[in-house]
């Protein structure tokens, strides 16, 4: 089932209107440039920009005979403007627009992730703080392994997105790039100082140089850094769908008042939303692959970029927005069981210690290769045979005769596992 986007804001940035209005933008700043250059006559500008507009509607008709959205945005724009009509566009390629106002585009949509990201960063926080000192069985293969604490799990995630969120903001800044020098790039026909006060205008760096295109490594690396969240978004919703799991349940997705879970079992509580995550994350790294395909263009340009960046632009933004809000609401409501997770570390009869044991063996003079192999033995007796692994350990006379119960008895403490937590928490910066 494909989820219902609820969040208009990164929609419309992706909009038919904003994006012929982003155009305008960068059209009239070339006006204004070429003004001041002296090679548009004084007061056109304000003329044009008492004038220009634009009806989406009619540029859709309009290119629906032309074959060409850029020639049908700029008869439309003169439609309104009239004969000082002749001056917009002066010099200037399809691509100076195009890829100018793409941009703009991207950073607006990047500026609108970024909140979203702060918003998930928040709760992390939250959820790291709470459960600090909350004891669980961390898990190597999918195994029992040794006790840890459930705040790490969200101090791991927190982390990783502070990561993403360098990644956009370098992403963006490579990306916020822009070009007003004509066909090849040449500059043949426009002075290299429209550029650069377009871009100066617009809040964007002049390419310090183009072909008819912007680079298309600046565009996949954008598109890129969208799929590492969306990897990290998925970890996350991995991580909640086998905690959910009947046998885990040390953790379980909110579920509300009157919500189903199956059509045909009744008391099915299921985790469909990271389970959408998930499958989200797989659509932004194939749009990243089709991104790193853009890269490749024939000579000083082609346009098999175009019609692929129409489609994963839009969408991998929309994505990575819907997925964010989603998951910072999943994680806000997160239903937790900390008295499963004491459950779950006993289930194996105390097997989960045998790492101090091993540990004080050596450190009381007997060798790393005798100590591993006692322990193992007896270990793996108590797993075959469901046996209490301390109970059996301390009957171990290869055991009891370097180590006392006192010290027996304090490897086998869970809480030893969370005394470093707090220079854990202080790097990651909780």
């Amino acid at each position: 089932m494909i989820p219902r986007y609820t969040r208009p804001v990164m929609g419309s940035v992706w909009s038919d209107e904003n994006r012929y209005r982003t155009w305008l933008k960068v059209e009239i700043a070339a006006c204004e440039a070429q003004e001041k250059l002296g090679r548009i006559p004084s007061n056109v500008v304000n003329d044009i920009k008492s004038k220009a507009n634009f009806s989406a509607e009619r540029i859709l008709e309009i290119e629906a005979e032309v074959k060409h959205d850029v020639i049908a945005f700029l008869t439309n724009v003169s439609e309104y403007v009239g004969p000082n009509a002749r001056f917009i566009h002066l010099g200037m390629t399809s691509s100076d627009l195009l890829d100018t106002s793409l941009a703009l585009l991207v950073k607006e949509a990047s500026a609108i992730i970024e909140k979203d990201i702060l918003n998930l960063l928040n709760v992390l926080k939250k959820q790291a703080v709470a459960y600090k000192n909350t004891v669980c069985i961390g898990r190597s293969h999918g195994i029992h392994a040794e006790p840890t604490a459930f705040g790490l799990k969200f101090a791991l995630w927190y982390d990783e997105m502070n990561r993403n969120l360098v990644r956009l903001r370098r992403a963006t800044d490579a990306m916020s790039v822009g070009m007003i020098s004509g066909a090849v790039g040449t500059f043949a026909f426009i002075d290299p100082r429209v550029e650069e006060h377009v871009c100066q205008q617009l809040g964007l760096k002049p390419a310090s140089i183009s072909t008819q295109v912007i680079q298309r490594d600046l565009h996949a690396e954008f598109i890129n850094t969208l799929a590492f969240i969306g990897c990290s978004i998925e970890k996350m919703a991995t991580e909640i769908r086998h905690l959910q799991r009947t046998e885990v349940l040390e953790a379980e997705e909110p579920f509300t008042k009157g919500q189903k879970g199956s059509s045909a079992m009744p008391h099915k509580r299921n985790p469909i939303g990271s389970e959408n995550l998930s499958g989200l994350a797989r659509l932004l790294r194939a749009n990243a692959l089709a991104a790193f395909e853009n890269i490749t263009l024939w000579h000083e340009r082609d346009i098999s970029h175009s019609s692929v960046e129409r489609v994963i632009f839009p969408d991998s933004c929309i994505l990575v927005d819907y997925a964010l809000a989603r998951l910072t609401k999943i994680m806000e409501n997160l239903v937790i069981y900390p008295e499963r997770m004491l459950y779950n570390l006993q289930l194996t009869k105390g097997l989960i210690f045998s790492q101090p044991l091993l540990l004080a063996l050596t450190e009381n003079g007997m060798s790393r290769e005798d100590a591993y192999k006692i322990v193992q033995e007896v270990a793996m007796k108590c797993w075959q045979e469901g046996l209490d692994f301390k109970e059996k350990i301390s009957q171990d006379a290869r055991v009891s005769k370097i180590l006392s119960p006192d010290i027996i008895e304090s490897c086998f403490d869970e809480k030893k596992a969370l005394k470093h937590v707090d220079v854990i928490y202080n790097r990651v910066g909780l």
